[in-house]
C-alpha cells in the first residue's frame, strides 16, 4: 500500500499542471466571452478546460487510498484539534474522489445512466467540508501562534519599565490594529500557514457556488482556482513551504 501512496504521490504534479491549465481556460473564455470575434477561440478554452477536468479525474482514480492512508496517520496525531480536523479532512476527500471516479465512469460512459447532479452535488459536499476542515485547522495553528506572540510581547514588558497608564490606553484603543498587525506577522513568518490558508479560501469559491451559499461568476471561480493551483505547484516544487500534517 505504501508503494501505490508512493505512486499517486508522483501525479499529484500532473494533476496541478492539468489544474492550473484548466482553471487558466475558464478565466480566459470568461474575459472575452463577450467578444464577437473570439466565438471560435472560447469554444476552443471550453473545449481544453473540459478535457482537463476529465484528464483529472483519471489521474484521480487511486486519490481515495491515499486520502484513507492519511486519514490513519493523523489520527495518531497527539494534539486533538489538528488530530480532529486532518482526519476528518482527509475522510471527506476520501468520500469526494469516490463520487469523483462515479462521475468519471458515466462521463467516459461506462455508466451513463448515473444520475449526474446527484453525484455531482455529493462530491461537492465532500470537497467542501473537507476544505471547512482544513480552515479550522489553519485558524487553530494561526490562534496557537497568535497566543504564543502575545507571551512573548507580555515577557518583553516586564523588562522594560513603561507608564502604567499609556500602555493600556494603548491596548484599548488600538486593540483591532494590534491584532491584525500580530496576525500579519505571525504569516510572515510563516510562509506554510500562509500559502496553505490562501489555498484553501481560494478553494472555497466553486463550492460556495456549486452549493448555492455564495454565488458568484466562471471569472472569479477560474482566478482563486489559478491562484490555487499555482500555490499547489509551489509547495510540490518546495517541500520546505508545505503546511506539515
Amino acid at each position: 500500500m505504501e508503494g501505490f501512496v508512493d505512486f499517486t504521490n508522483r501525479s499529484q504534479g500532473r494533476d496541478q499542471l492539468f489544474r492550473a491549465t484548466q482553471y487558466t481556460c475558464m478565466l480566459l473564455s470568461y474575459l472575452i466571452e463577450n467578444k464577437a470575434d473570439k466565438k471560435k477561440l472560447v469554444m476552443k478554452l471550453k473545449q481544453l478546460e473540459s478535457s482537463m477536468s476529465s484528464g483529472r479525474k483519471m489521474f484521480r482514480l487511486g486519490n481515495m487510498v491515499h486520502a484513507f492512508v492519511a486519514a490513519r496517520r493523523t489520527a495518531a496525531l497527539p494534539e486533538m484539534v489538528p488530530c480532529l480536523c486532518l482526519t476528518a479532512s482527509h475522510l471527506s476527500r476520501a468520500l469526494y474522489f469516490v463520487c469523483d471516479a462515479v462521475l468519471w465512469l458515466r462521463s467516459v460512459g461506462l455508466q451513463p445512466h448515473i444520475d449526474r447532479p446527484k453525484w455531482h452535488t455529493w462530491a461537492t459536499k465532500c470537497y467542501y467540508c473537507s476544505l471547512l476542515m482544513n480552515l479550522a485547522r489553519d485558524w487553530y495553528e494561526i490562534s496557537w501562534r497568535l497566543e504564543q506572540a502575545a507571551l512573548e510581547e507580555k515577557t518583553k514588558e516586564k523588562f522594560f519599565s513603561q507608564k502604567d497608564g499609556e500602555e493600556l490606553n494603548g491596548v484599548k484603543s488600538d486593540g483591532l490594529h494590534s491584532f491584525l498587525h500580530q496576525l500579519v506577522q505571525v504569516l510572515k513568518r510563516n510562509p506554510p500557514l500562509l500559502l496553505d490558508l490562501v489555498k484553501n479560501l481560494c478553494d472555497l469559491s466553486g463550492p460556495l457556488d456549486t452549493l448555492g451559499i455564495y454565488k458568484t461568476s466562471r471569472g472569479v471561480i477560474g482566478f482563486c482556482g489559478l491562484l490555487s493551483s499555482l500555490v499547489g505547484i509551489l509547495t510540490l516544487a518546495s517541500p520546505h513551504l508545505k503546511l506539515k500534517q
